[in-house]
């Protein structure tokens, strides 16, 4: 497809939008659950094209954001020590946890290998047998079979000195807790295009049956989106809430078969911490007891001081798409992504971070 005719497909998609949402008769919000849904719209200025009865805000989508303190502190924890090496995707170095991060740590002396995937830290593990190797599995659905294949890998390759400290989550329990408070206020869901290549359709069907919310899987290209946007608008001035796929180059109602198994066959759902939502039932992974040599914290386990607030910092309504990141006191005063005060400045795919890097606090959508 050539620009000219990108730009006149898009343009007939944001007019039957608009159309729709004149048809709904009142504002609509919707709401992406995936940081990199979040950075494709800003990077295209989704938000500015769209009329004036449409409005999208961010939710909970970006794993580095919904990291709790205690995790990170945990993290800097292990690191500090002389036997351990800690192994972790870079997005993270720079998350702050109570009172430092993992640069500061690494600057202070700790053993940090930034790898790229997580066999990686196989290989490191293999390569400094007398050390412990701890990966930072960190994520959702998209990356949970990553880093159980990784276990499995270690057992099956003999290496006994690979860890996890895991932070893995479960998004379906997150937008079941989201519509489930009375501060949330959404007409529907983007969802998460690479989740649901794992997790297939068929797990979202609460969000209509049990919510009468549309929902929509969506592909990552400004067209895809504004197609998942078209449908979402439509359902709504109809009064209508089913699933749909608008990403079936990739997606199937069943998802992936073996990367659930694998996941399964490692891990198992617990309660779990949310940063700004608070503690989810089975909304987090932890590895079954068969692996329990793999998890950090079951063979050294370590106690950290309660997580201090951050004052001022309203990461966690952003999270919820109560409010958006120029309503944050800190927002790019105190906090920036040089300098961050919070997660959603750090990871690339945080909401405050793309607000800075591509809206710079000049406009407000999503109130």
């Amino acid at each position: 497809m050539t620009r000219a005719e990108e730009r006149a497909a898009a343009q007939e998609l944001l007019a039957e939008i608009e159309r729709q949402s004149a048809r709904a008769g009142r504002p609509l919000r919707f709401m992406e659950v995936c940081g990199t849904h979040t950075v494709s719209i800003f990077r295209a200025g989704l938000r500015q094209m769209l009329p004036a009865g449409v409005a999208l805000v961010s939710g909970p989508g970006c794993p580095v954001c919904v990291t709790p303190d205690d995790y990170m502190d945990k993290a800097i924890a292990y690191a500090a020590r002389e036997d351990v090496i800690l192994a972790t995707f870079g997005d993270m170095l720079k998350v702050p946890g109570s009172a430092s991060s993992l640069a500061e740590a690494e600057a202070e002396g700790a053993d940090i290998r930034i790898v790229y995937s997580p066999l990686d830290a196989l290989r490191v593990a293999r390569e400094n047998p007398e050390k412990k190797v701890v990966f930072l599995a960190v994520g959702f659905e998209t990356t949970a079979p990553t880093a159980a294949a990784l276990v499995l890998a270690a057992k099956g390759a003999g290496v006994k000195n690979l860890f996890l400290l895991s932070a893995q989550k479960l998004v379906p329990p997150a937008l079941r807790a989201l519509m489930d408070d009375p501060a949330v206020r959404v007409d529907g869901f983007l969802l998460p295009g690479h989740v649901a290549v794992v997790t297939g359709t068929d797990i979202f069907s609460f969000v209509a049956a049990d919510y009468h919310l549309p929902g929509v899987v969506a592909g990552f290209s400004p067209l895809a989106i504004l197609r998942a946007l078209t449908r979402l608008t439509q359902q709504a001035a109809a009064g209508e809430a089913r699933i749909e796929n608008e990403y079936e180059s990739v997606v199937r109602r069943e998802g992936s078969c073996e990367a659930q198994r694998v996941m399964r066959l490692v891990y198992e759902p617990v309660d779990a911490r949310w940063r700004g939502i608070g503690i989810i039932p089975r909304s987090g992974l932890r590895m079954r007891d068969a692996f329990a040599a793999y998890d950090i914290e079951r063979v050294l386990p370590l106690e950290v001081p309660e997580p201090r607030p951050r004052p001022g910092c309203r990461c966690g309504e952003v999270l919820r798409g109560i409010v958006t990141p120029p309503e944050c006191p800190l927002f790019g005063k105190a906090c920036v992504p040089t300098h961050a005060v919070g997660p959603c400045m750090v990871s690339v795919e945080g909401v405050c971070a793309a607000w800075y890097k591509y809206g710079q606090g000049r406009f407000v959508y999503g109130k």
